[in-house]
């Protein structure tokens, strides 16, 4: 029978921009979020351009978090991770003082988080950077953006360190070479050189805030977060080898420079075969080689093939790839594959040798109510179980793992796409892409099914 370890935290995982909504009540700036109304893959608006969008409310977490907390202990949470929205913070990011009715309000929901017994985990920037440090600094193109993110990372974790004692930096860092607006504030069309010096920026501050948290929270832990998109050789051809190879280095090098706290060789070469150098001052690299984060998470979706053949990509997802002939996939034309996680997971911990955190994981689906108005989404139910099977071999397999929070405990805003319809969650938001609907929550069968799972620690799993 299946049991994972009695420390393993259970949960769900959101973002502030895809749940909170109140995007300009409370003091708050407009974020980079906020200027994507249509999700990430599409342009970015300026404010002069900004339309409204379904973000602007989502689905109201802001005042409505004490339901929700109370659903997600019903299912049996120990943990919730959620990001602080930065410009709640900092409205236009480069002020001296924080914004007093920004912390409170994250003061309230940890209260109520602890009221249930659930710990928080919290990301300090998730896709949503104030949007006046891209118009007045141009993102993290500009050094003096590391001082802001310290400021910002000093201010909480000294306002929530008896609060909050798991951290992330962050979400998914390797996002800046997909989508450079979301992930680092330039423009689409960035070029490398400029994104990769932008990265360079944020790794420094990720440094600082690894620090920072390790001397204010003693007892607590900070880590990083990638997307895990773990690139399988389309044929045993050397080629396609090398292939999957240089695609896995992409983003593993974030993990690298976070956790080994150098630049990579296979890095270095790339940079000096495309002509990228980047701008270093004295001091950078001695920051990034004394921060080791404490922990290493990531989101999985998804894995993906490569070739040398530049003929066999796709795009279904933000990040393309070549097709697994032997994978389903999903409305999405994600494929689906749970034994992914497992090779991912023991990739990971053979890499670094540290503790992980699987924070993101779910299937985004059209939902559908029965004759009974009810939601039998056994599709989800079933691509959950087959992942925590395959996390759960991972952990025979002598991988430490330190917990699950599903993506998206809860219907939220697609951030690809910015649409509804795409539900990842155990509960109904009555929300629609129009915009329309009651925001009433309602429980579907995953609700039940999840309840299970972390009542009987995995018990009730089926491999």
């Amino acid at each position: 029978m299946i049991k994972f370890p009695d420390n393993f935290l259970w949960g769900g995982a959101i973002a502030a921009n895809q749940v909170e909504g109140a995007y300009n009540l409370g003091g708050k700036g407009l974020s980079t979020s906020d200027m994507l109304p249509n999700g990430i893959l599409s342009p970015h608006q300026t404010r002069e351009e900004r339309t409204p969008g379904i973000k602007d409310l989502a689905i109201d977490f802001y005042n409505r978090y004490p339901e929700d907390i109370a659903l997600f202990k019903e299912m049996g949470f120990t943990c919730l991770r959620l990001s602080i929205a930065w410009s709640r913070i900092f409205p236009n990011g480069d002020e001296l003082e924080p914004n007093e009715e920004g912390l409170a309000f994250y003061d309230k929901i940890f209260d109520e988080l602890a009221k249930h017994d659930m710990q928080p985990f919290v990301t300090l920037s998730h896709y949503e950077m104030p949007y006046a440090l891209v118009e007045n600094y141009g993102g993290w193109s500009d050094r003096r953006v590391i001082e802001f993110f310290e400021r910002y990372a000093k201010t909480v974790l000294e306002r929530y360190k008896d609060k909050v004692k798991l951290w992330l930096t962050f979400n998914e860092i390797n996002m800046s070479l997909h989508a450079p607006f979301t992930g680092v504030g330039l423009q689409e069309d960035a070029s490398e050189q400029d994104i990769y010096q932008a990265i360079h920026h944020q790794l420094v501050a990720n440094a600082k805030a690894v620090k920072l948290c390790q001397q204010i929270v003693p007892n607590g832990k900070i880590g990083n977060m990638l997307l895990g998109a773990i690139n399988y050789p389309y044929t045993c051809n050397p080629d396609d080898v090398l292939a999957a190879m240089h695609e896995n280095n992409k983003w593993l090098f974030f993990g690298d420079v976070q956790t080994r706290g150098q630049y990579p060789g296979y890095m270095k070469r790339y940079f000096r075969e495309n002509g990228i150098e980047i701008q270093m001052e004295a001091g950078d690299l001695e920051d990034i080689a004394s921060a080791s984060v404490d922990f290493i998470s990531f989101s999985y979706y998804a894995s993906g093939c490569a070739s040398a053949d530049p003929k066999q990509k796709e795009v279904g997802n933000i990040v393309d790839s070549v097709p697994n002939p032997y994978l389903e996939k999903s409305q999405w034309g994600w494929l689906i594959d749970p034994k992914g996680l497992r090779v991912l997971l023991n990739f990971l911990h053979d890499r670094y040798q540290k503790p992980l955190f699987i924070v993101e994981n779910g299937l985004g689906a059209r939902d559908e109510f029965d004759e009974n108005g009810e939601i039998q989404d056994d599709y989800r139910i079933s691509y959950l179980n087959d992942h925590l099977v395959q996390a759960h071999e991972a952990i025979l397999d002598g991988v430490e793992l330190m917990g699950f929070t599903s993506w998206g405990p809860i219907d939220l805003v697609a951030n690809s796409t910015a649409e509804m319809s795409k539900r990842y969650g155990y509960i109904y938001v009555d929300r629609h892409d129009d915009g329309q609907g009651t925001l009433e929550r309602k429980r579907k069968k995953s609700f039940y099914w999840y309840q299970d799972v972390i009542r009987t620690s995995g018990g009730s799993l089926k491999s």
